[in-house]
């Protein structure tokens, strides 16, 4: 993709508060779009797009949701970059398949805990279950969204999903880990900082904690 497309499409995604994943994803799809042809984009048609996509479905056998992405994000490249008033690539309408949730037993929650790296990934995950959280939404904690006044005990969530905040119940067992935490790590701007203190761990990092505690043998 040219230099000046790729800095308007970038700009037009900050502009509009796209998420720091959606700029990501978005900005891959049309990338690997041109890679695959090996154009710029404004040199392609609907043809061209249509033909990729089908490549991601049948040669990739990319799941459903990944298709979507790739399509969002060239629809939105093609429509707010390129002005193009009409757009006839399309995705089919993939079967719904519901699957019902894997969900952890309390001795496996247990162990998951004990299998922590260390405090603050223990801790971290003892947040995301303790209080019903997205990792996403656990990583961006500050001091100052721990309402911990008897009468609250509250944890507020700034810009979880869908850009809404919201609360959710802060129990007693969930302060007592947080305050020992505190203690020993003493985080300071965000709970749960990266390694660099001025910054959150990152979201695959702390999926990453999550992946390695499930999979590490007791």
């Amino acid at each position: 993709m040219a230099k000046s497309l790729r800095t308007q499409f970038m700009n037009h995604m900050i502009l509009h508060r796209f998420s720091h994943y959606t700029i990501k994803n978005y900005m891959s799809a049309v990338e690997k779009l041109a890679k695959y042809h090996n154009k710029s984009p404004d040199k392609l048609t609907n043809g061209d797009i249509q033909n990729y996509l089908l490549y991601l479905i049948g040669e990739r056998k990319l799941t459903g949701g990944t298709c979507n992405v790739h399509m969002s994000g060239i629809s939105c490249f093609y429509k707010n970059i390129l002005q193009w008033d009409e757009t006839d690539f399309k995705l089919p309408p993939s079967p719904r398949i519901k699957k019902l949730p894997n969900i952890l037993s309390v001795e496996e929650v247990k162990r998951l805990f004990e299998c922590a790296a260390n405090l603050k990934h223990r801790v971290l995950l003892k947040t995301v279950y303790s209080a019903g959280l997205r990792i996403s939404e656990a990583v961006k904690l500050k001091p100052i969204h721990i309402e911990s006044d008897p009468s609250r005990m509250m944890i507020r969530i700034e810009q979880g999903k869908g850009k809404k905040d919201r609360y959710t119940v802060l129990s007693k067992y969930l302060l007592d880990e947080l305050r020992l935490y505190w203690q020993e790590y003493k985080p300071g701007k965000w709970i749960f900082p990266g390694q660099n203190k001025e910054n959150h761990i990152g979201f695959s990092g702390a999926r990453e904690a999550f992946l390695i505690a499930k999979k590490k043998p007791v």
